[in-house]
């Protein structure tokens, strides 16, 4: 028998769409305020195999934003959520240059990256998007952009990167791939708002819904495999 908590997902996706969401594989970079709500919305909805990497920890100014803060204050974010989220696999590793040559992402169908280092970000998208896996579609890759400093969720979109906009922190991601000669493209999670404060302010209805936002993506692409 069915497990019950998936009851009202398979009313929605049917059989076979929930089939596919049980048999995909979603790695997801950096669980923080955003990342932390795309791990919960992919693990809600029944996806298969979840392998989450971050080597932070929690610290009392991650409660405004970040799921497990709360509880996990001092302790590891991969520690917290793998107890939290009984499954996933969890990875206690920061996303380095070394980590991107040696990881393998084909074993997954979706990378999405919830990280904030630059030069990691770039690094990411020059392994995984390349002719190859553009032809073949895998892994697709989805990445966030700048989601602090903002409180209107509603100006959220998803566009590929060279059409990203109005966000300071796109136009570097777009900037440094130009000067790596990135001619490839995949899709970013941005928002245009006007920042509104100077500082690294942050608002959850925001960075949440990034992140929910990213794992909605994930979930359609996932839909539409043959």
């Amino acid at each position: 028998m069915q497990d019950k908590r998936f009851a009202r997902t398979l009313l929605l996706f049917k059989e076979d769409g929930f089939a596919k969401l049980q048999n995909a594989s979603v790695l997801l970079l950096g669980v923080g305020g955003v990342g932390g709500f795309a791990l919960d919305c992919l693990y809600r909805v029944g996806i298969g195999k979840i392998c989450i990497v971050d080597y932070d920890c929690f610290d009392e100014t991650n409660k405004n934003r970040q799921i497990g803060a709360f509880e996990g204050v001092g302790r590891k974010k991969v520690e917290v959520l793998s107890q939290k989220y009984p499954g996933i696999i969890a990875l206690d590793s920061k996303v380095t240059q070394e980590f991107i040559d040696n990881f393998d992402f084909n074993a997954y169908d979706v990378v999405i990256d919830a990280i904030d280092d630059m030069g990691a970000k770039i690094a990411l998208a020059l392994k995984i998007v390349n002719k190859e896996s553009q032809k073949i579609h895998k892994p697709y890759l989805l990445s966030s952009t700048g989601s602090a400093k903002k409180i209107d969720p509603g100006q959220i979109q998803c566009a590929p990167i060279w059409k990203s906009y109005g966000d300071k922190f796109a136009r570097k991601f777009r900037e440094g791939l130009k000067k790596q000669g990135f001619k490839g493209d995949f899709m970013v999670v941005f928002s245009p708002e006007e920042p509104k404060c100077k500082e690294l302010g942050s608002f959850s209805g925001v960075t949440g819904s990034f992140g929910l936002r990213l794992a909605s993506e994930a979930i359609a692409l996932i839909l539409k495999k043959e």
